[in-house]
């Protein structure tokens, strides 16, 4: 994404509106992170907070899940698998509209998001309620939660991931924190919570208006 963040979306011009000429948003990006940011170093990360496999027993093992864009679905795969995550489940998630609003009259507009469910030799333990659930999401939206982050991850959505993949009393930890939607997400569901988050704008941010009600422990690195 790096400079071209805000490349199809109207906030790349000042009112939205290309005649305005271009905001302070043009030819940049969300955060440095997206252009200094160390897969190797987060997947090495992430292999290390995940729990051990149960030697025995089914729907026990955890879970580890990403969002990514389209592209960058491979690459996760390829680096998952050098820190031990063998196997994977594809998860696409459908949008109501597209940010994508300059793109609109030149060409089919993306209005899907992605994401992979990651996990080493079991398969991850699986709460389903008798119901049979697809590789594909409603990206549902409540507004009444504070919007923090310009990539900020419905709670919503969160909480479903979280339902199916845990059970209560277990502990979710999520190594870019951002808004602390996920650590929200899981208060509200009653598991313990952890995330870290290395930029202390949005580290201050998310504990002041996403996390001021909730107990739980947001780190800045």
């Amino acid at each position: 994404m790096a400079n071209k963040a805000y490349a199809s979306n109207p906030a790349w011009y000042n009112g939205g509106d290309d005649k305005n000429g271009e905001s302070k948003k043009a030819n940049s990006t969300f955060f440095d992170t997206d252009v200094d940011f160390r897969i190797a170093e987060y997947m090495h990360f992430c292999s290390r907070m995940l729990v051990k496999e149960p030697k025995k027993g089914r729907n026990k093992a955890p879970a580890m899940v990403v969002f990514c864009a389209f592209e960058q679905l491979q690459m996760v795969i390829d680096y998952g698998k050098r820190y031990g995550f063998q196997h994977y489940i594809p998860l696409t998630f459908i949008k109501k509209s597209s940010a994508q609003a300059l793109k609109a009259n030149m060409k089919i507009v993306g209005g899907c998001e992605y994401g992979l469910v990651l996990y080493r030799d079991k398969l991850p333990k699986f709460n389903n309620d008798g119901q049979m659930i697809m590789n594909w999401f409603h990206w549902d939206i409540d507004n009444s939660y504070p919007k923090i982050h310009p990539t900020q991850k419905p709670v919503p959505v969160l909480k479903r991931l979280i339902e199916i993949f845990s059970d209560p009393g277990d502990t979710v930890i999520d190594p870019v924190a951002g808004s602390g939607s996920t650590l929200r997400a899981a208060a509200e569901l009653n598991r313990s919570a952890y995330g870290f988050e290395i930029k202390k704008d949005m580290f201050r941010l998310a504990n002041e208006k996403m996390l001021n009600h909730a107990e739980m422990s947001l780190l800045a690195l």
